[in-house]
């Protein structure tokens, strides 16, 4: 299987198309190897022609020959509907209708470096790249054309792909470019589309992904099927740093319809023609291995305790000279601990990657966040140049963060170098997925403040312990889990990021000093990037803590917030949730508690404001989330209803973080290997859910999808103090927690 390829030269001599740098080829239906299956995705066959930088217009859009737009972006879609979104900005800034657009995502044989799909950063960056490649493009053409016509470029217009001039002068932006070449770049002199003429943006299109998955048909690479595709499945070592010693292939090799086993140090793995066959070869080879165990020695009871005894000493995020003496100074000041476990990415879909090496050359079908980065990754593991990998990013079911995707495709690609000329597809099973994703850091939060008489905050102290919120491959090798287990181990060199440690640690509010602190710490799990990072942990600290000031200045909390924010914004979403739940009216008689909270993510991203409502059973012991209410602004909303669509999903899923959700672990290893093991909300348990938007069209949109998160957990909490009188600072706030004799 080979993948047309060319270069820029030998294309502009082939086709004589490429405005602008712009492809000019008709829009290729891409389809997989297998033929007779016509439900799959169009993920093969198309060409690879690499982007020549990310200022060429062509990195970002394309016109073809039969009347079509392409949209590139280096983003992945991970449920978030940027497919949508983005082709909504293309379409509106080309003035062309949506449906003459097409989309590629992540491809390292089309479309520019972008990095990770992360931090909800996707609009904000190759959003407002697309939108202004778009700018460029179609002011270029209307020059184009005025200068053809003699007229000046104030007598031309655009609408659905036409230019128009005075008179009855006409002509496509296909007809006008007629096979010559043209190489523009970005130079943001083009004018961007007033937003009062937006057709598509600031709508809530319907998302293509959605219906494909409504209507049960293929979407994500777990249903990718080729021609002469392989199976495989990998035998991970029970526990971090265990070492195969002995292990008898002979059983498992002769088994029907096993190709191979591979063993390479402590990295095993079995090919198999069919995925079932596949799966019970890996089901002897557990019984077959003899392994070399190392116990954790840090084990839960004693994990707080070690973050405080083992970290390293305090990096100086921000300071404010004589804090400490001016929180003892103030009449009124608090200190108080809040605690978060380790949490799973726990993906709906174990992992799954295919790969196929040949003629020397690796091709990946992956649902990494970064087909970039992971290309990257992927040449130091194999000592190849970049060149003669390509990664083509696929969605990956309930995938996000820095869950098992990179590591299933590198354990794809690794499997697939012992079987050339196959496609090799590799599913994890599920306690692979449990036992072996990087979780997110538990952590420790300290905070302590001081008030003036009238409930301003005066001064605030944040000390912070975790261990790394990254450790996502960025082009060592050792990065990918199974590098660690060759018979050549790959030593995995964590380094020193951790800003993701303190996202929004720092308070938003008008608070004249200020001073983080923060802890590294290597602790006993394997830990990097999880939805929000460590702003889910901080804003729940923060956020619960500022309830705590509240009660302490005996003040609504909602006021308290806004008297101690100058942000108009801030002020706006909080004011917009106390009008859209009364929350001067709530009835507080009964057995329900109502909790707030409040962030601007990222202290630079969308604005989120959310309140909790839970209804106490003291006579079981027990309280049950019944509903909750939010309001969100980002700015200039592209797609209302995938905004909605983010933050209720963001909104339950914080929810099952806070309420149930912790990694179980003993000296043997991780103990929390399925659904039953590793709980998470389930349909019956989910409260009702109400997200309102602002929309500022005349403002840059901001990223939404992971501004849910830390207030969501705050807000909970409060509203189990409100109904409780119980303050529980370690989460998940199980009802064992609560001192319900006294209640």
């Amino acid at each position: 299987m080979k993948f047309p390829q060319t270069d820029r030269r030998t294309f502009l001599k082939t086709t004589g198309h490429l405005l602008i740098g712009f492809n000019l080829f008709p829009f290729i239906q891409c389809t997989p190897l297998d033929d007779s299956r016509s439900d799959l995705p169009e993920y093969m066959g198309i060409p690879e022609r690499p982007h020549l930088g990310r200022d060429l217009i062509d990195s970002w859009i394309r016109l073809d020959a039969k009347g079509h737009i392409t949209v590139l972006t280096g983003k992945k879609e991970l449920g978030q509907g940027i497919r949508t979104a983005l082709l909504q900005i293309a379409a509106d800034e080309l003035e062309v209708e949506i449906e003459r657009c097409h989309i590629i995502n992540g491809d390292t044989g089309q479309t520019a470096n972008e990095g990770y799909t992360s931090g909800s950063n996707s609009i904000e960056g190759s959003g407002m790249a697309i939108r202004r490649a778009a700018s460029e493009a179609k002011y270029f053409l209307m020059q184009l054309a005025a200068e053809n016509w003699k007229v000046e470029l104030s007598q031309v217009s655009a609408k659905d792909g036409t230019i128009f001039g005075p008179g009855k002068m006409s002509i496509s932006y296909w007809e006008l470019v007629n096979g010559k070449y043209y190489e523009k770049t970005i130079s943001d002199i083009a004018p961007i589309l007033d937003f009062n003429k937006h057709k598509y943006v600031g709508k809530p299109v319907p998302r293509e992904d959605i219906k494909t998955l409504v209507l049960g048909k293929s979407h994500f690479v777990h249903d990718l099927r080729f021609q002469d595709m392989v199976h495989a499945r990998i035998l991970h070592p029970p526990t971090y740093k265990a070492k195969l010693k002995q292990l008898d292939q002979s059983t498992v090799a002769s088994m029907d319809g096993v190709i191979k086993v591979i063993v390479d140090g402590s990295f095993v793995a079995v090919i198999a023609k069919r995925e079932y066959q596949a799966i019970k070869a890996w089901q002897i080879l557990k019984t077959m291995c003899v392994w070399e165990v190392n116990k954790i020695n840090i084990l839960p009871e004693k994990l707080f305790q070690d973050m405080k005894l083992n970290a390293q000493k305090p990096q100086i995020i921000e300071d404010s000279l004589g804090i400490t003496g001016k929180i003892n100074a103030s009449p009124a000041k608090f200190k108080a601990s809040y605690r978060r476990p380790y949490h799973m990415h726990a993906s709906a879909g174990p992992s799954c990657a295919l790969a196929m090496w040949e003629n020397g050359q690796l091709t990946v079908w992956s649902p990494t966040q970064g087909v970039y980065p992971l290309q990257e990754t992927l040449s130091d593991l194999f000592g190849i140049e970049k060149d003669k990998i390509r990664c083509i990013g696929i969605p990956g079911s309930g995938c996000y963060g820095h869950n098992g995707a990179d590591d299933v495709s590198a354990e794809a690609a690794l499997i697939s170098k012992h079987y050339p000329g196959f496609p090799v597809r590799l599913q994890w099973m599920r306690e692979d997925e449990h036992q072996w994703e990087p979780y997110g850091s538990a952590m420790i939060m300290e905070l302590e403040a001081g008030m003036d008489e009238k409930g301003k905050i005066q001064a605030w102290d944040t000390h912070i312990w975790s261990d790394s919120h990254s450790t996502r491959p960025r082009g060592e090798a050792g990065h990918f889990i199974s590098a660690r287990h060759l018979e050549n181990p790959i030593l995995f060199q964590k380094g020193g990021y951790s800003g993701g440690a303190y996202r929004n640690a720092t308070p938003l509010y008008n608070i004249p000093s200020k001073r983080l602190q923060l802890y590294n710490y290597d602790g006993p799990l394997r830990s990097s990037a999880l939805r929000g990072l460590g702003a889910y942990g901080n804003i729940f600290a923060l956020e619960s803590f500022m309830d705590e000031l509240a009660h302490l200045a005996d003040m609504d909390p909602l006021e308290f917030r806004i008297k101690n924010l100058d942000d108009w914004r801030a002020k706006a979403v909080l004011e917009k949730l106390a009008e859209k739940t009364n929350w001067s009216s709530l009835d507080r008689s009964g057995n329900k508690g109502y909790g707030i909270a409040f962030a601007k993510y990222k202290n630079s991203a969308a604005y989120f404001a959310v309140m909790a409502e839970i209804e106490k059973h003291p006579e079981k012991e027990a309280f049950k989330l019944t509903r909750m209410v939010s309001v969100i602004e980002a700015g200039q909303c592209i797609n209302p209803d995938g905004i909605i669509n983010q933050t209720e999903g963001g909104m339950i899923q914080s929810a099952s973080w806070t309420l149930m959700e912790e990694v179980k672990y003993d000296a043997n290893g991780v103990l929390s290997k399925d659904w039953n093991t590793y709980p998470i909300l389930r349909s019956q348990e989910t409260p009702e859910v109400e997200v309102h938007l602002i929309n500022r069209p005349e403002l840059p949109p901001l990223g939404a999808g992971e501004a849910a998160q830390g207030p969501v957990a705050a807000a909970i909490a409060n509203a189990v103090f409100d109904a409780t009188g119980n303050r529980v600072r370690d989460l998940p706030l199980k009802p064992e927690k609560i001192e319900w004799a006294k209640i």
